[in-house]
């Protein structure tokens, strides 16, 4: 890539001209002669190739090659400032990188409100989020990969923040087999109808959870693919009522009277690595998942504005 001929440098003198108006404002405020403004403008556009300005009267005016390069260098300084405030806010310990593993059936809403609040606060710093299942987001953890987590198991050895619960309900299509009983249903009337589980994403020790007493079992990837087959009417599955409100309210999906068992809630809790302290970056994260998750899910979202 051949390096560039104009410096930074140039762009902001040129900038400079343009919005106080003519050379010798520009050089009051960059502090210079206005003999050095005027043969730093000279000297892009010889190196350009193309005039930039026009003298109209006693002001500068922008030609149009120059309205176009002029707008695209406003974001290339831009640009470099930013690159400068972050490499100053690493030097200053805080990270360019926070790693964010979740739990699938953590609602997605919440952490949306979260990282859309963490932008304006973020100082450049990015966020690298990882979905897993059960005992995948404990894998990533201890794996060094992540320097967050939320997960509804418990992490021997690790102390969390206690976030909220999530409300899982036995689910299938209203004309499957099951709903036709017309009566409280029992485990016993579960075992000869097929069930939809989730994978386990972790390989070392995956789990099983909720009833597995079906004869017939289909395992599926992810939380999505299972909430498909069940509104098909391809068995019946446990699933996170946040991700099914739609599926419920439009009729394609109905709740198993079971006589037991027919929800169950389990509470998600958020971990931090224990080896590695918390930078100020991820401790900002963290409250803003403790703060939204506390609120309602339904509750006005504002759309994430940009970081300076």
């Amino acid at each position: 890539m051949k390096a560039p001929r104009v410096t930074l440098d140039q762009w902001r003198t040129l900038q400079a001209v343009v919005d106080q108006g003519g050379f010798a404002q520009a050089a009051e405020v960059l502090h210079r002669s206005q003999s050095s403004v005027s043969y730093t403008i000279a000297r892009m556009q010889e190196q350009l190739g193309v005039p930039l300005l026009r003298i109209d009267g006693r002001k500068a005016v922008l030609t149009e090659a120059g309205d176009v390069l002029l707008r695209r260098s406003r974001q290339l300084v831009k640009q470099a400032s930013q690159l400068e405030d972050l490499a100053y806010n690493m030097d200053q310990g805080w990270e360019a990188e926070v790693r964010l593993v979740v739990d699938a059936a953590y609602p997605t809403a919440r952490l949306i409100r979260a990282l859309a609040a963490f932008i304006p606060q973020s100082r450049g710093c990015r966020v690298r989020l990882r979905e897993e299942v059960l005992s995948g987001v404990e894998e990533v953890l201890l794996e060094g990969t992540a320097d967050l987590a939320i997960s509804s198991l418990t992490m021997v050895g690790y102390l969390g923040h206690e976030l909220s619960e999530v409300e899982f309900l036995a689910v299938a299509h209203p004309d499957h087999q099951l709903h036709k009983m017309q009566r409280k249903l029992t485990f016993e009337d579960l075992q000869n109808q097929l069930q939809v589980v989730i994978r386990d994403s972790g390989r070392s020790k995956p789990r099983d959870v909720g009833w597995l007493g079906a004869e017939q079992r289909w395992t599926v990837s992810s939380l999505s693919t299972a909430a498909n087959f069940v509104s098909s009417g391809l068995g019946f599955a446990w699933l996170p009522r946040h991700l099914i409100e739609r599926e419920m309210s439009e009729g394609i999906l109905k709740p198993l009277a079971l006589e037991q068992g027919g929800s169950n809630h389990p509470r998600f809790t958020l971990y931090s690595h224990k080896d590695k302290s918390l930078g100020p970056a991820s401790q900002i994260l963290v409250d803003l998942i403790k703060n939204f998750d506390a609120a309602p899910l339904n509750a006005p979202f504002a759309a994430p504005q940009s970081a300076n």
